[in-house]
């Protein structure tokens, strides 16, 4: 269901509220897209580059544990 708001002016931008029905929360970076009179507003996807550095920054197991083979049955037809 569409939601209605309008434009303003914020300095030299123009500026669109979303309403709170649609609203990404605060802080959050997107990213927008015009393609004639489309404009898609859509969260900010992270880079590979930046998935990596979170994973690395994420704290060490202190140990792995090994898990035992599992026996795949056979199925016929498959």
């Amino acid at each position: 269901m569409p939601v209605i708001s309008r434009t303003f002016r914020s300095g030299n931008s123009d500026a669109v509220r979303l309403p709170k029905e649609i609203s990404f929360g605060p802080g959050v970076e997107v990213e927008i897209e015009r393609q004639g009179d489309v404009v898609t507003i859509s969260p900010r996807r992270k880079s590979v580059k930046e998935m990596l550095a979170k994973l690395r920054s994420l704290p060490k197991p202190s140990s792995v544990s090994v898990r035992e083979d599992v026996e795949i049955p056979e199925r016929s037809g498959l």
